[in-house]
């Protein structure tokens, strides 16, 4: 009889949300009021935060709920009361750590882990930069070791979570002792910019706040309801350079978003997931929303069903597209999607995009117990 392989999976998921709820009807009012006297800018402005498939968000910024004469953030002719970026990265440095702390706590928790056996600590971001970084805090906070191997994946985008999610598989493949903690904070709404510009209004219509985090390392008997994480694909779409761009301005970081996006994916992804293996069509799909286009052109393209989708388009309604974080939000959203269908086993895809472009994708596997059935253990087909 075969022997079966240790098990490497997210064996737990924590997410956290800030305190302030933006409903995307009231948002759109005060924007459009800021933009009274172009009459251009605010038709867009409706068209867009209305199509988007966002109904609500979150901010750690209340400012962000006044009406639109009282926020700096908003649309204005006078740009000297504009946040500068300086300003925005110490609310940044403020906010970030308590969110981080939260769903890193939840993570540990679910995996039911100490701090202390956490051997790697993963932490991503793109939307704020200070040092000593969160990496930092996190260990003290948290009591990790101090010896904790600690990488930051900074500064990359919306890929950025399921880039770590690869790197953990990895490492953990390397060293089955191994036991990796991911956390992604991402406070996306500090970079609204006062503009009406078309592309500012775009990525002002559907990203919010939020961090996420996961426990990835070998299950064992205590662990239900994991993610067995198989092969994994990491690769730039040829001739996409342009199409996401993400950079420091003066006031706050200024994104573009080409509209070219969702058809672009839709050319050159399946070809991706074809090179990644599998010659069953996925069932399950975690697919990043960074908009709703993206999940549309997918779900086009494979013929997915409503109910494929519904975890990654319920998270875009509900928290907005959270950057880097979002990935592990769609997860755990699956995740009790299939606990309450009482799925015992079902695998597919989980995969994101960023600037480059970038397709990042890995195989996965939901088991409702990681303790193998006797047929199962006969089988021997876990993956390595």
């Amino acid at each position: 009889m075969a022997a079966v392989r240790p098990m490497i999976a997210i064996t737990g998921i924590g997410t956290a949300l800030p305190p302030y709820h933006m409903d995307q009807a009231d948002t759109a009012r005060r924007i459009v009021d800021a933009l009274s006297s172009n009459p251009d800018s605010a038709r867009w402005a409706r068209r867009i935060f209305k199509q988007c498939g966002v109904e609500s968000r979150y901010t750690c910024e209340p400012e962000l709920l006044q009406e639109a004469s009282a926020c700096r953030y908003m649309p204005q002719e006078d740009r000297s009361k504009v946040p500068s970026t300086a300003e925005r990265m110490a609310v940044y440095k403020r906010e970030s750590v308590p969110l981080a702390l939260s769903a890193a706590r939840a993570a540990l928790a679910d995996a039911k882990m100490a701090a202390e056996q956490i051997t790697h600590l993963i932490t991503v971001s793109c939307t704020g930069q200070f040092l000593p970084g969160i990496d930092a805090a996190l260990v003290q906070e948290l009591g990790l070791m101090p010896s904790v191997m600690r990488i930051p994946l900074t500064f990359i985008g919306c890929a950025a979570g399921m880039k770590a999610i690869c790197l953990s598989k990895q490492l953990v493949s390397g060293d089955r002792n191994a036991s990796v903690l991911i956390v992604c904070v991402e406070l996306c709404t500090l970079h609204i910019q006062p503009t009406g510009d078309r592309e500012a209004l775009f990525g002002a219509s559907f990203f919010g706040d939020g961090a996420s985090a996961c426990v990835i390392g070998v299950a064992s008997s205590q662990h239900q309801h994991v993610y067995q994480l198989g092969d994994d694909r990491s690769v730039l779409l040829p001739g996409c350079a342009d199409e996401m761009i993400w950079e420091v301005g003066n006031d706050g970081f200024d994104l573009y978003l080409s509209p070219n996006i969702p058809r672009l994916i839709g050319d050159h992804v399946p070809a991706e997931v074809a090179r990644l293996g599998g010659d069953e069509p996925p069932e399950l799909w975690a697919i990043h929303p960074g908009g709703k286009g993206i999940v549309e052109a997918l779900q086009s393209k494979y013929g997915l069903r409503d109910e494929q989708v519904a975890p990654s388009l319920g998270v875009l309604r509900d928290i907005g597209n959270v950057s880097s974080a979002t990935i592990l939000f769609v997860m755990k959203k699956m995740r009790e999607q299939l606990q309450e269908q009482g799925t015992e086993r079902a695998s597919g895809l989980a995969l994101a995009f960023g600037p480059g472009l970038t397709a990042e994708m890995i195989k996965i596997t939901y088991v409702a117990s990681s303790v193998p059935s006797k047929r199962r253990t006969e089988n021997a087909h876990y993956v390595s």
